[in-house]
């Protein structure tokens, strides 16, 4: 009888899980164990704004996501062992040579792609004290670099991460990602640099193609309100990058505060590169009962754009649903509006906009200012009691405009569910 990938990537997971338990058979690494199974059921449009009949005008697809995680405890001891394990699977639902690359599926504009995709990954973890280590398969959420999972299914990567908070307050990362498989791909791929639009980056050597990533950071919280941060991140012959950050929430009275958010990069090329990059951001969040109001401020500096892994989410104030506001030179502002309608009696209900505007951009080998604008809106619904109970409903919108790449108008629509296995 024949399996599908996700059977068979949740096999070998188990077995291999079977196989070490002999030898770990203890009480807390099976009674904290968990397992879970997410489905993400995502349809995505997005309109090109383009006429001509030599170029794509239009990606749309829909597509079914299964997402198996699994998370041992840890054995018992001075030095306690664990395992975790995932195993995603994509299935195409509606698609085209026409409306492809939409990055729900392994596909690109002219290629429909095959039916079903799936990957797996398995996690080794050592803890001792606070201190937590892990080698495998990844999903790291740190400022120099954050796994993107804005599709059907997570970008993960192989390599080794070490977490330790022995000192209260004080959290240290450090690590080596080696290879990543992208959202919308089943292989393990050497890591590069994101060096699309008006970024001026240049390349010897491999060219776009670094060895692999080695970070290092610490995260401090100095007071209930306040937490300051560094982290080092470098691709090797590609960029070196020093980020720091301090976020601060100023309580003014029942049901309100003042959220601040700053954030400084400095990126500069490892050997193979010309990356040199200044990026500062500052966001401001006033939160007034079941509202809240946004001020973003972001400014790029030096000869190049903003340096971070391809496929990654870059660590901006003005990253947003499409673009980072993140080319040579560019200054751009945010304006944000979320309300949560628990306050008309409907809990789980949420709504946000914003709206950016860059400028200033070097269009490089054009003439003129370079200049972009970008709207979201999100409407989500969770479900909160009944036999439905945390099934979620989102509607996503944005528009582009600008002179140094696509207009372009977009809807996503995505349900997800998620299913405690343990």
């Amino acid at each position: 009888m024949s399996m599908t990938p996700l059977a068979r990537a949740v096999a070998f997971a188990a077995l291999g899980a079977s196989l070490a338990l002999p030898s770990l058979a203890h009480a807390e690494f099976i009674e904290d164990s968990k397992a879970s199974l997410d489905l993400r059921n995502f349809y995505f449009n997005r309109d090109l704004r383009d006429t001509t009949a030599a170029q794509q005008s239009k990606r749309e697809e829909w597509a079914q996501g299964f997402i198996f995680k699994a998370e041992s405890g840890f054995t018992e001891g001075t030095v306690g062992f664990g395992l975790d394990a995932y195993a995603g699977l994509g299935l195409k639902l509606d698609s085209s040579d026409e409306r492809a690359g939409t990055n729900l599926l392994p596909n690109s504009f002219g290629d429909e792609g095959p039916d079903e995709y799936s990957e797996a990954t398995a996690t080794l973890k050592v803890k001792a004290s606070k201190t937590v280590a892990k080698i495998g398969g990844l999903m790291p959420k740190l400022p120099t670099v954050a796994a993107n999972d804005s599709r059907l299914l997570p970008q993960t990567f192989l390599g080794g991460h070490i977490n330790s908070q022995e000192i209260d307050g004080l959290t240290l990362d450090a690590g080596q990602l080696r290879e990543l498989n992208q959202r919308d791909s089943t292989d393990f791929q050497d890591l590069s640099l994101n060096a699309g639009a008006k970024r001026n980056f240049k390349f010897t050597g491999k060219g776009n193609q670094g060895d692999d990533f080695n970070f290092a950071g610490l995260s401090y919280k100095l007071t209930d309100n306040l937490t300051g941060a560094y982290h080092y991140g470098e691709l090797e012959q590609l960029y070196k990058q020093h980020i720091f950050n301090v976020v601060h929430v100023l309580p003014i009275a029942d049901k309100q505060s003042f959220k601040t958010d700053l954030r400084y990069a400095r990126s500069t090329d490892d050997g193979s590169s010309n990356v040199d990059n200044k990026a500062f951001g500052a966001l401001f969040t006033y939160a007034l009962g079941f509202h809240s109001f946004g001020l973003g401020y972001q400014k790029m500096s030096g000869d190049t754009g903003y340096a971070y892994i391809n496929g990654t989410d870059p660590f901006l104030v003005n990253y947003v649903q499409i673009g980072d506001f993140a080319n040579k030179d560019e200054q751009s502002y945010q304006l944000r509006y979320d309300y949560n309608f628990a306050g008309l009696g409907i809990p789980g209900l949420t709504f946000m906009t914003r709206y950016l505007n860059g400028d200033n951009i070097d269009r490089l080998n054009a003439a003129g200012e370079g200049k972009e604008w970008e709207r979201n809106s999100e409407l989500m619904y969770v479900i909160q009691d009944g036999p439905l109970k945390n099934l979620g409903l989102r509607l996503r919108n944005a528009t582009v405009r600008s002179n140094i790449g696509n207009d372009l108008d977009e809807n996503r629509f995505i349900v997800s569910y998620s299913l405690p296995l343990l």
